[in-house]
């Protein structure tokens, strides 16, 4: 079922928001809706949303999907965020970031079937930030790889990707939830992918990366409304609700698998209401209380 077969022609863009290891929420998401036979026409993706996205638009399928799904469920910490005594002291040498590149290079250079955006089977649109401007650079071509990197590139903890005359970082600052990109682009249905953010934790997670993830995604939520509240009313868009209650930091990815097979369950549930019929921002994405 595409989305398509609801009403004419218009083209849907699936759009994937950041949100470190909440993104394995996503790929629950990812998963019913591809079990579900939901497709779309586009993908447009920043930050964690990014890598995911690429994934999908290499092999919009339910298999596709599986195997995005293995690769997360084998995840650690450090395989997308090396800290070693190393780094740390480079840090403190240099002053300028503390984690390199390389985890979510191998990533990408060990699982990305294709190198280039344009080669995707399904358009995809990763949206970056210019760190001097602020402003979101949108990359649609050229290397997959280098795209993604400075899509998820924090800001102080690694590094700006130089790219032509730009210095790109993480696509989360300029926009967290690409929705306006994808309107950009010519969709007039939207399928967003939140991570949704933690809202039953009690106290801020520990660490300097942890805080900053953290408060990204508090942002990202609180964007993605405002965002969606703006929406022109000819543009027709449906959020899947993210998990909630959601303990937990962004930077954790030892409960990978329970937020998949969860957000599997929550998705299901969602398209057996009728949730690709009904537009509307879900409650778990306002501020709340638990």
């Amino acid at each position: 079922m595409s989305l398509s077969d609801h009403a004419g022609p218009a083209r849907t863009a699936l759009v994937l928001a950041g949100g470190g290891s909440f993104g394995a929420i996503q790929v629950g998401m990812m998963h019913s809706l591809a079990a579900h036979g939901v497709s779309a026409d586009m993908v447009v993706g920043s930050s964690v949303g990014a890598l995911n996205g690429a994934y999908f638009a290499g092999d919009p399928t339910l298999k596709g999907v599986l195997q995005l799904e293995t690769i997360w469920r084998g995840l650690t910490r450090h395989d997308v965020f090396p800290i070693t005594w190393r780094t740390l002291a480079g840090f403190l040498w240099r002053r300028d970031f503390l984690i390199p590149h390389d985890g979510i290079a191998k990533l990408i250079d060990d699982h990305l079937p294709y190198r280039d955006l344009q080669d995707a089977r399904l358009p995809v649109h990763i949206v970056t930030t210019d760190i001097v401007t602020g402003e979101a650079v949108v990359l649609s071509e050229g290397s997959a790889a280098q795209a993604i990197i400075a899509s998820t590139a924090i800001p102080g903890a690694f590094a700006p990707v130089r790219y032509k005359d730009f210095y790109l970082a993480d696509g989360a600052i300029s926009s967290n939830t690409p929705i306006k990109v994808a309107v950009k682009m010519g969709a007039r249905r939207l399928i967003i992918l939140p991570t949704g953010y933690a809202c039953a934790t009690n106290a801020p997670p520990v660490g300097a990366v942890a805080n900053v993830l953290h408060a990204l995604t508090l942002l990202i939520a609180r964007q993605l409304v405002s965002e969606l509240e703006d929406l022109a009313p000819d543009i027709e868009y449906y959020v899947v609700p993210p998990l909630c209650p959601l303990v937990g930091s962004p930077y954790d990815f030892s409960r990978t698998a329970d937020h998949i097979e969860r957000a599997i369950r929550s998705t299901d549930a969602w398209l057996a209401q009728n949730g690709l019929e009904q537009t509307g921002i879900p409650d778990e994405m306002r501020p709340h209380n638990h």
